[in-house]
């Protein structure tokens, strides 16, 4: 069984849905605190200028006391009309979008309260355009409270996992010695990332998974990684 395990992301890159094709079960890790500088609710697209973030918008007051699943969107600013603004203009000329600018339109027209769900539902929404079929299991229902590297281990445990996928920065916080004592083998992900056509110029990695959609849609290039 393998197993791996990532915070909710907002149009996340590639190597998000790598780690997820990757593993037999993928935990969607909502029992954590948002991290503020990370990429959880935000993502870049590519346009004529370079790389830009679509963020959403949350409610942060008090962020540091509340769990992800409990973080709200800040939905008095009209934040979905204007990404699927600047996914208009900056992918109207990509191959695959009038097949596919519709599905993100009638995405985009559900509310949310909470980023978690909100996430969730893009997540399922990008996996089945993927073609992914990997089991999603959100943490808030396993009832683990354990924290850091004993948090990833126990999750492993529960699924009596013999492999655990983990981001290259888990090499700063996993007790790798304990993994080893439940008989887990971490491997690190060194994701090669694919080149792919894309409009603009040369070619930017690392963009959120709407610009390999709209521009490749080729998912045999994904699964390579």
């Amino acid at each position: 069984m393998i197993i791996s395990i990532h915070q909710p992301a907002y149009i996340p890159w590639l190597g998000y849905f790598d780690k997820i094709i990757r593993s037999d079960v993928f935990i969607y890790l909502d029992t954590v605190q948002l991290e503020k500088k990370g990429f959880m609710y935000k993502n870049k697209i590519k346009t004529p200028q370079g790389e830009y973030l679509l963020v959403v918008p949350l409610k942060t007051k008090g962020y540091m006391d509340k769990m992800l699943k409990e973080v709200e969107i800040d939905n008095f600013k009209k934040w979905q009309k204007l990404h699927l603004k600047n996914i208009f203009f900056n992918y109207k000329k990509s191959f695959f979008f009038d097949e596919l600018y519709p599905k993100i339109e009638n995405l985009y027209q559900q509310d949310f309260k909470l980023f978690s769900d909100l996430a969730y539902e893009h997540l399922l929404f990008w996996l089945q355009e993927l073609d992914i079929n990997t089991k999603i299991v959100k943490s808030s229902d396993l009832n683990i409270n354990s924290k850091k590297s004993n948090l990833n281990l126990d999750i492993c445990k529960y699924f009596d996992a013999d492999e655990y996928i983990s981001g290259a920065l888990g090499r700063e916080y996993l007790d790798e010695g304990s993994f080893k004592e439940e008989g887990v083998n971490i491997k690190y992900q060194d994701y090669q990332h694919p080149v792919y056509q894309q409009l603009y110029g040369d070619f930017l990695p690392k963009m959120g998974i709407i610009d390999f959609w709209m521009n490749s849609h080729d998912v045999s290039i994904l699964k390579k990684g």
